[in-house]
């Protein structure tokens, strides 16, 4: 009876590490997105202001200097919004993989038990016959 206990524990720290994975796979790939946004927010802002000097900068610099801000502004604001998600992530991630260090310690320690206890019902069931 204590091994199929032991047998059903097992079982549930397997579900359970299959759900943290999971959530950890959604997680790294939330991870990838802001990596990809950032990149695009960078492109777009280079373009902007490439597209801004090659535009005033010359001819009218008093409105190409005001464009530049504006568009370093709208940037830095992006920039924040981006890496305050990816420090959520972060934060989740290294939640999850705290989780997944526990179960698999915990599932270890039942492992080494169920051993014990086959290891114990064979050598006395053994010794009975």
């Amino acid at each position: 009876m204590a091994i199929s206990n032991i047998h059903e524990t097992l079982l549930l720290y397997t579900k359970q590490k299959a759900l943290i994975n999971d959530r950890l796979s959604a997680v790294m790939m939330d991870s990838l997105s802001a990596s990809k946004q950032t990149a695009e927010n960078q492109a777009k802002y280079n373009n902007k202001l490439n597209e801004a000097y090659y535009t005033y900068y010359e001819t009218e610099p008093d409105v190409y200097q005001m464009l530049a801000e504006q568009y370093e502004n709208e940037h830095q604001l992006e920039l924040a919004t981006v890496n305050s998600w990816e420090e959520e992530l972060e934060l989740e991630k290294n939640n999850l993989e705290t989780q997944l260090n526990e179960i698999n310690t915990f599932e270890s320690t039942w492992t080494k038990l169920l051993q014990t206890n086959v290891k114990n019902d064979f050598s006395y069931g053994g010794a009975q016959q």
